[in-house]
């Protein structure tokens, strides 16, 4: 029965309705320990099954760092056990995601995955089960005590919170919130989270005295009468927290006990008092218990016990029916946490230290690879004393952890594994390494965990510290030295140790660890190369990688080499260069990074060179190979995701690219999802969606700090304000991005493009206005706005000049230079045919569609101002065509403006006959009426309709006649009353 949580209840239930429909969400519970969040959360698991979700629920231990994943993998183990509802769909899921499956007690847990992608691989994974499941039911994820979770835990909770967008999944965390001092590593993870729209917070608080009155006659269950007294007293001490009211009541509270004593010292005095209550062997069995942990294996407690067959069996049946430890699968849990805490405080130092050990013992006799077992021995050998177990496990656990993609834990073992070297026997030798290498793998791990810094940090005590006769070791130190500093923008420094890397081995005979040394140097050098020794170093660097046998490091020079020839020569059998690569790196497991890589590019290349197909073929080749391995989600795969959009977007395949778009977060609070965010804006700003502002309220806090997001986003935002008419906006969007890197990239030609049609506007604006500064002004910031898109297309980042540029880039440039000639007030019909041209990429039907139609648009406005008609109607048809197929609604309000205002929507649907002062007004009269009414000019009217200044003042004069009206503000207020 619940009690007192109807409202907490309601909000838990209205997010299992939105995830039913279709809207992902995720709400944190939390309050004191003992509150009643379990069994809330237990009321809401029911009422999820009995509409039919699948329910998934799995539980921190209050094992620190030591065991990764444990709530994913206990919500895993348990649902996919014979009988329960979600069974037969969860081990179907799993058996088609083997990282998963390695976390399961029966799991492999063996070699060979690569440890840098398993976190990224785990992440996709657990995104795609929870997909899957959702397809055929929603899914209802509980995980309980995440004041306890481990980093990769709290990790895999903000990713999933980010992430789930329109899954059918609704996410339930519990945490203690008295737990959560100010340096809990969870307590900035919530503060995070609960700033994203979906993911809510529901505070569960204490009883007021009516609830716990009606608790405690619940818990009586009608046995004895509950007294006011009792209630006021129970209530008083227990402050309304149903558990503490619940044990100060079952330990049996009487009429004598005046309420005055002090409560005892924490719970843990009121908590041993029930404990006592049972036999020696009962008391024996919660003791063991509480060593063990939160959640105990029944053979284990029984083995640890000391008891004997039937004495621990009847221990353990009178512990339940006290319910100090509830069944759990084939083990038991403590009721509460604080239970078993209270019963471990009050522990002998020396029982405690022997049950350790007992612990220890036999987890050491399990057998090697079991899942978890080494990080739970290296914790209980530590609170043993047993320090060389403990190192050994630690080192064993260290690795278990960066197999399964968890580089933080594997840190934290490894640490305290260097910390105690200097205290076992024969280190070397329990460890299987030396001290250095060991001290260079947790290097490794930390930077896969993200703290570049505290790798770099080490890499260089390292170096210090390692024989400089070692050259092999001293390598590969230096080898990844260079790649970190590299990666925190420390570049010249990143280029000397990367030299020095590869110097100090000989040439001869060639050796893997040279080759990956040479890779490691191309790749600092491919955007440093001062003295142009790129392409001679990498084609060397190449042979003597083939000559190793080093397959991984050859395919990684060969995505170098390519990526510097294209932008030095115009190569056009890149493409094949790429291809080579990712075959290469493919053919091994361990190289999925470099293969993705290489798909990038080859996708890329075939997009910059204006082959859509080819690029759309390439990228969802390259997006299957990253879903299949589990890292679609890693650095390469979110980038190719987004290429693969901007293909289908720019051939005009806009209804995938929206598909793919909806797959892109709008609620965006970090860099990764801001990428893809910005992306779609894309399509949102073209298609003229509500979702674009919105996008743009999350994407734009991040600009400041990411060059990129600024670039992608403020150029796009630019266009939105120039479809609302807005050029202003739209110059200050478009200043902002050319005052960062961006200004000498290729993609600066676009944005001074958009740049340029802003300025066109704002000299409109000034020239019907009168105002001559303005007009030179904007002529001005014309002048240099072009000049960036020339110097950008004359010379790349390097001051070399630039031997080729991409269709899209050709189109770009034709368009800022029309655009030039369009703040002079001249539709250039020529550049516009040029420019529309240029973006079809010699595909009359095909190229950049939406572009061939914007230029269409423009083309169709010269060719009307020049007069020639019949033209301008073929352009203007054409481009209304392509625009209503695409959806793109401000280019086809454009477009029909341009249509009414030229006459050239020859054939579309008659007007209703207008009635009253202005039937007697002839269609263009009446558009020369709104065009008075909005105080335009005669020069105005004329330039708007594409007529004479004379032949404006003629439809005046008549409209004034017609109208008996005897001025043109007369004439206004006319077509004001009757609506136009």
């Amino acid at each position: 029965m619940l009690i007192g949580r109807t409202a907490e209840l309601a909000e838990l239930t209205a997010a299992l309705d939105r995830a039913a429909a279709g809207s992902a969400g995720v709400v944190l519970v939390s309050g004191d320990a003992g509150v009643g969040k379990t069994h809330l959360v237990s009321t809401l698991t029911e009422e999820a099954r009995g509409k039919g979700f699948a329910v998934l629920v799995g539980q921190c231990a209050e094992l620190g760092e030591s065991m990764p994943y444990l709530p994913l993998t206990d919500a895993l183990w348990t649902a996919a056990q014979e009988g329960t509802a979600e069974a037969g769909e969860v081990k179907a899921a799993l058996a088609a995601r083997p990282v998963l499956g390695r976390l399961l007690p029966d799991g492999d847990g063996g070699p060979g995955a690569a440890s840098e992608l398993g976190q990224q691989q785990l992440f996709g994974a657990v995104l795609g089960l929870l997909g899957e499941l959702g397809n055929d039911r929603p899914v209802l994820l509980v995980l309980e005590d995440l004041h306890w979770a481990d980093r990769s835990t709290r990790h895999l909770l903000t990713f999933l919170s980010r992430v789930l967008q329109r899954e059918r999944v609704c996410l339930v965390g519990t945490y203690r919130s008295d737990d959560l001092h100010r340096r809990h590593p969870l307590r900035p993870v919530v503060a995070e989270l609960l700033r994203l729209p979906n993911v809510t917070g529901v505070e569960v608080r204490p009883f007021g005295a009516g609830e716990t009155a009606e608790y405690l006659a619940e818990l009586s269950r009608g046995s004895a009468p509950v007294t006011a007294d009792v209630v006021e007293r129970v209530h008083r001490r227990s402050e309304g927290n149903p558990f503490y009211a619940a044990e100060l009541y079952s330990s049996g509270l009487d009429d004598r006990d005046d309420g005055t004593a002090e409560l005892p010292s924490g719970l843990a005095d009121l908590l041993l008092s029930r404990m006592e209550r049972l036999s020696d062997g009962g008391q024996r069995v919660v003791r063991v218990a509480a060593v063990a942990g939160r959640r105990v294996d029944d053979e284990l407690v029984r083995r640890v016990s000391g008891l004997d067959e039937a004495a621990v069996g009847e221990a353990l049946r009178e512990v339940v029916s006290h319910q100090l430890l509830v069944p759990s699968g084939s083990g038991y849990t403590f009721r509460h946490a604080l239970l078993r805490e209270a019963v471990y405080a009050d522990l002998l130092p020396g029982e405690r230290t022997r049950l350790h050990a007992d612990f220890a013992r036999l987890l050491a006799g399990l057998p090697e690879g079991t899942r978890g077992s080494a990080a739970e021995l290296a914790h209980h050998s530590l609170a043993a004393h047993d320090l060389p177990a403990a190192f050994a496990a630690s080192v064993r656990a260290g690795r278990e952890a960066d197999r399964l993609g968890a580089p933080a834990e594997a840190f934290e073992h490894y640490e305290r594994a260097l910390e105690l070297w200097e205290a076992v026997p024969e280190p070397e030798a329990a460890a299987g390494t030396d001290r250095l290498r060991l001290s260079l793998t947790a290097a490794q791990v930390s930077a896969r965990a993200g703290e570049l810094r505290r790798a770099v940090h080490r890499l260089r005590r390292i170096l210090a510290a390692a024989d400089p006769a070692d050259v092999v070791l001293g390598s590969q130190i230096r080898g990844h030295l260079a790649s970190y500093l590299s990666d925190i923008d420390e570049d010249e420094e990143s280029l000397a140790v990367a030299r020095e890397a590869f110097a100090m081995l000989p040439a001869d005979p060639p050796t893997v660890e040279r080759a990956h040394a040479l890779a490691t140097y191309a790749r600092t050098l491919l955007y440093r190369d001062l003295d142009g020794e790129m392409p001679a170093f990498a084609e060397k660097a190449i042979e003597a990688a083939r000559a190793a046998g080093a397959s991984g490091a050859e395919a990684s020079l060969l995505v170098t080499l390519g990526v510097h020839r294209e932008s030095r020569e115009a190569d056009t059998g890149v493409a094949e260069v790429f291809a080579r690569a990712h075959e290469l790196a493919a053919a091994d497991d361990g190289n999925s990074m470099i293969a993705m890589r290489a798909a990038f590019h080859y996708a890329r290349t075939k997009f910059d060179r204006g082959d859509l197909a080819g690029a759309v073929r390439a990228a969802d080749e390259g997006v299957k190979y990253a879903v299949d391995k589990g890292i679609a989600w890693s650095t390469f795969g979110t980038v190719l995701r987004s290429l693969r959009f901007l293909v289908h977007y720019t051939s005009g395949d806009w209804t995938e690219a929206g598909r793919l778009a909806d797959e892109f977060p709008v609620q965006v609070v970090r860099s990764t999802g801001g990428h893809v965010s910005a992306y779609a804006l894309f399509l949102d700003v073209a298609q003229g969606t509500p979702t674009v502002e919105e996008r743009l309220r999350w994407i734009m806090p991040l600009c400041p700090r990411d060059p990129f997001i600024n670039y992608l986003a403020r150029g796009l935002a630019a266009e939105h304000a120039l479809w609302r008419g807005d050029p202003d906006t739209a110059a200050a969007h478009v200043r902002d991005v050319l005052g960062t890197v961006y200004r000498d990239t290729v993609g600066a030609i676009r944005i001074a493009a958009t740049g340029l049609w802003a300025e066109a506007d704002r000299a409109a604006r000034a020239r019907a206005a009168g105002d001559e500064d303005a007009v030179r002004a904007a002529a001005e910031a014309g002048d240099l706005l072009l000049d960036v898109a020339r110097s950008v297309v004359a010379l790349d980042v390097h001051g070399h000049p630039r031997t080729w540029i991409g269709g899209e880039g050709q189109g770009w440039l034709a368009r800022a230079e029309a655009e030039r000639r369009r703040v002079d007030g001249v539709h250039d019909a020529g550049l516009w045919r040029r420019t529309a041209d240029l973006f079809t990429y010699g595909d009359p039907d095909g190229g950049f569609v939406y572009e061939v139609a914007r230029s269409r648009w423009r083309l169709a406005e010269a060719l009307v101002e020049s007069g020639d008609r019949e033209a301008a109607a073929a352009e203007w048809r054409a481009a209304v065509e392509s625009a209503e197929r695409l959806g793109a609604r401000p280019l086809l309000a454009a477009l029909r403006d341009l249509g009414a205002r030229a006459r050239l929507a020859a054939g579309r649907r008659a007007r209703a006959e207008p009635s009253g002062p202005l039937a007697s007004l002839t269609g263009r009269e009446r558009e020369v009426l709104k065009l008075v009414a909005e105080g335009r000019n005669n020069r105005e009217i004329a330039a708007a309709l594409f007529i004479s200044p004379k032949t404006a003042s003629v439809h005046v004069s008549n409209i004034l006649a017609k109208l008996n009206a005897t001025s043109r503000t007369q004439a206004a207020a006319i077509a004001h009353r009757e609506g136009i």
